[in-house]
């Protein structure tokens, strides 16, 4: 992983590039390949997780060489901070059933645990064949909750990052690379 300084956010905060686009785009292939690689001739079912989620899975689905199905939910546990209220509210759950498929669970972060372990927990009460968990970022150090990603993009130490998807209270997402938030203003 490349930093580089640089960036500035309209709010006169700091962009720092942790991950780069094309870096992004290749272990999203290679990830893609794992997945393949572990259900060769079968159907996934992607299940992404709003909003952050929602770019890694649209490329993700590209690049994966096998009948691919999709469905959202959407979980809300931050609002407008930086930190985990702990506190995790389903507000949209899925169209169809996922009883005996292949279920990949797309998270744009595995953070405190708490979301993907709550997910998962709601996920299996709906007996899916597999479920298995897909994560473009891994923040290790704050975790809270025993989970673990099965297909993951890039570790990465305990600082707030932004784009790709990521957000800070609805901004950022547009990024093309992943950065770190360097805030210059109060209250963020």
């Amino acid at each position: 992983m490349r930093t580089q300084q640089g960036k500035k956010g309209s709010n006169g905060s700091e962009l720092k590039v942790l991950v780069r686009h094309r870096a992004i785009q290749r272990r999203i292939s290679q990830m893609a390949n794992e997945i393949a690689r572990d259900f060769p001739g079968e159907r996934v079912h992607l299940i992404g997780v709003l909003k952050g989620a929602c770019i890694f899975l649209s490329d993700l689905i590209r690049e994966i060489k096998l009948d691919v199905s999709i469905d959202f939910m959407a979980v809300s546990s931050y609002g407008k901070s930086k930190e985990s209220s702990g506190q995790v509210r389903l507000n949209k759950d899925l169209d169809t059933s996922i009883a005996g498929l292949n279920v990949i669970l797309v998270e744009d972060i595995l953070d405190t645990g708490l979301t993907v372990s709550y997910l998962c927990r709601i996920l299996r009460e709906r007996r899916p064949k597999t479920l298995r968990i897909a994560a473009l970022l891994d923040k290790p150090s704050r975790r809270i909750k025993n989970i673990q990603g099965d297909y993951v993009g890039f570790k990465i130490s305990n600082e707030f990052v932004v784009g790709y998807g990521l957000d800070y209270g609805e901004r950022y997402r547009n990024l093309k690379d992943v950065c770190v938030l360097k805030s210059h203003v109060e209250g963020i």
